[in-house]
């Protein structure tokens, strides 16, 4: 007669097995209608339990190019397709087109947010999608094509409304994307999960290319006080940031330096150049192919010296940088940001995290 630590032992083994199907299945999007049963994946490496999630739905047209593209951004752990705010339970994608259903195709994003932000996620949103069009995205047409962004957190209210205020500036037509709270999302059929990833040559109204291009946020960065900026800086700092004077070439440490990481506006910290794009141009003065983003510069034209030249000024800031000229290396763009090194500061790569630019590590990937 078999010992009872035996008889435990095989009923310990029978109820491991029972679990494994349930533990594979954990990391598997599930075919169903069930926004509840959103899948997880394994792209991030932190345990579930540690990472802060939140959740944002977001129409934008065709979910095929919408879900693959936040699929792609940094913090985001997981994307799904449906269908959400119409009139009626459970559609399916013929109804949905055919049958009037008042529902959006939409894309269901679960990410860390200890890793990106929401505000971060909608500049990424926005930047593939005409917020002014209605009931139409790229080639599709069709109230299912609206955009929309629905939330299930009344505290996302408030960023949602600043970021659509945000960019309504660079509008002169009304920005038109729906702002509701979410009222149901159902899963779209299995084959509409991860489309792109299972068809790669399959349609797509976005320029998927666009997720791995940094943003960077003006919002996080502020120009301080004059009184504070001359304590902050040497005079020849100052004058050249404040007063839009010149160094003298080839006397700035960064002329001819080669380390790895990226340069920010030594007045407000706003990241601006990285190494990767750093080349010697032998005229004396840190030379760029061009800037980490190109919203992080603007340029005003300079008549100085009897001179026509496109003065380079930092964004949040308004620092004087340098100037911009045309005679850069061919096979980087043909352009060169001839930059003051008194007006940069040099962030290292293996400092980046600790001051605050982690975010922007993967450019070096």
């Amino acid at each position: 007669m078999p010992s009872k630590g035996i008889i435990l032992a095989v009923v310990l083994g029978v109820i491991g097995l029972a679990l494994i199907p349930k533990y594979i299945n954990a990391n598997k999007k599930q075919d169903t209608n069930n926004n509840e049963n959103t899948a997880v994946t394994t792209k991030l490496t932190k345990e579930e339990s540690e990472i802060v999630m939140k959740e944002i739905h977001l129409a934008g047209g065709c979910f095929w190019g919408l879900e693959e593209y936040m699929d792609r951004l940094p913090g985001v752990f997981d994307v799904t397709s449906g269908y959400a705010n119409g009139n009626t339970e459970n559609p399916t994608y013929e109804e949905v087109c055919y049958k009037n259903t008042g529902h959006a195709e939409t894309v269901h994003v679960r990410y860390d947010s200890e890793v990106v932000d929401l505000r971060t996620l909608l500049l990424y949103y926005f930047r593939v999608i005409d917020p002014t069009s209605v009931n139409k995205q790229g080639n599709d047409v069709g109230s299912q094509y609206r955009t929309g962004i629905y939330y299930t957190d009344e505290a996302q209210l408030e960023v949602i409304n600043k970021i659509i205020a945000d960019e309504q500036v660079n509008y002169t037509k009304p920005i038109v994307v729906e702002v509701e709270p979410l009222k149901h999302y159902y899963l779209a059929e299995e084959y509409h999960q991860d489309y792109l990833k299972k068809n790669p040559n399959g349609y797509c109204h976005i320029d998927l290319n666009l997720a791995d291009e940094i943003i960077i946020d003006p919002e996080k960065y502020i120009k301080p006080e004059d009184e504070i900026i001359r304590q902050n800086l040497s005079d020849l700092e100052y004058q050249v940031t404040q007063k839009s004077a010149t160094e003298r070439p080839f006397t700035h440490e960064y002329w001819n330096f080669n380390g790895k990481g990226i340069y920010v506006d030594i007045v407000t910290g706003e990241p601006l150049f990285t190494s990767l794009d750093k080349f010697d141009s032998n005229c004396g003065w840190p030379s760029f192919a061009k800037p980490i983003d190109a919203e992080v510069v603007e340029y005003e034209k300079d008549t100085t010296f009897n001179m026509i030249r496109t003065e380079v000024r930092s964004r949040v800031g308004d620092s004087h940088l340098g100037h911009l000229f045309e005679d850069g290396p061919k096979e980087l763009g043909g352009l060169r940001y001839c930059i003051n090194g008194a007006s940069l500061k040099f962030i290292a790569y293996e400092d980046m995290e600790k001051e605050g630019y982690g975010d922007l590590m993967r450019l070096f990937d």
